[in-house]
């Protein structure tokens, strides 16, 4: 995996927290940088752990799937994909307007990065390392769920949509890249 699809794909995967924190941004009577940090760095921390938990399981079934690696990859990506251009057009909006609580910060950081944890079941199977996705999944995590809450609160949730499908789009175009490079090689 080159370093530009790395970070194509960490800002696929961050787009969920990402809209997250413009919903939560959104709640905000006006904007809090203590609060924006502390959003930021609980989605980072928990996008940047998913997958290196995924790549360790990955790892230990990659032997018996060699032959199927490129097609679970890619449907693993494509469903990814899917989901969130499906939850971003079908689920209401699931995130109330509630002052920040760590209980609610806790759960969204892991309902934000389970597509992160196939993610790197993917990168397992192709024989990809974990040091460096893990770091460049966090920072742009963080990074896109600081400005995710700057932008919530200027503007409100009016982006939350745009952003995860935009995100599913990303996640399946990674997907087909991968099966079309396995095909041709």
């Amino acid at each position: 995996m080159t370093a530009l699809e790395l970070i194509i794909m960490s800002v696929g995967l961050a787009m969920d927290a990402g809209a997250a924190a413009i919903c939560k941004g959104a709640c905000m009577r006006r904007f809090n940088a203590k609060e924006a940090g502390l959003i930021a760095l609980f989605f980072g921390v928990f996008q940047a752990v998913m997958p290196l938990i995924g790549w360790y399981l990955g790892t230990q079934f990659s032997l018996y799937i060699q032959t199927l690696d490129h097609w679970i990859a890619m449907l693993l990506l494509a469903a990814l994909g899917l989901r969130m251009i499906w939850e971003a057009v079908h689920e209401e909006d699931e995130l109330a307007c509630t002052p920040l609580d760590l209980k609610e910060l806790l759960a969204l950081s892991i309902a934000t990065s389970i597509d992160a944890l196939a993610a790197g079941i993917a990168l397992a199977v192709l024989n990809t390392g974990i040091a460096v996705p893990v770091l460049v999944i966090g920072l742009v995590t963080a990074l896109l769920s600081f400005i995710g809450v700057v932008i919530g609160s200027r503007f409100g949730k009016q982006y939350q949509t745009k952003a995860q499908i935009i995100g599913g789009v990303v996640l399946c175009v990674i997907g087909l890249k991968i099966l079309v490079e396995h095909l041709s090689a």
